[in-house]
């Protein structure tokens, strides 16, 4: 292989690395977008009916609650705290870190 084939290979596995560094990062905030809305609603707050607002909490629930849902069969709530959305994004970094490592080269 030549110098300029090497180049460009290791230049995409690191555009590959990065946007996969990237989506790791996203879907950790909706996460936490997720946790905040619903511990909103846990507190008894109340939003008017408004439908973005429903359409942007359905989104969070159905990408979240999958990933999130795996993590509370094997890790009950401790009485009002539920800390399996904390294992989730630790096994989240852990594991996209290892992977992008791995990646990367």
């Amino acid at each position: 292989m030549s110098a300029a084939a090497v180049l460009v290979v290791a230049t995409a596995r690191d555009q590959i690395a990065d946007y996969l560094s990237a989506l790791i990062n996203v879907y950790v905030v909706l996460i936490f977008l997720y946790i905040l809305s619903s511990l909103f609603f846990s507190f008894g707050g109340r939003v008017p009916y408004n439908r973005a607002l429903n359409a942007v909490l359905d989104f969070l629930r159905s990408v979240c609650e999958p990933y999130l849902g795996i993590f509370r069969r094997f890790i009950p709530p401790i009485g009002p705290l539920d800390i399996s959305p904390i294992v989730a994004i630790l096994v989240l970094t852990i594991a996209g870190g290892i992977v992008v490592n791995l990646v990367r080269g």
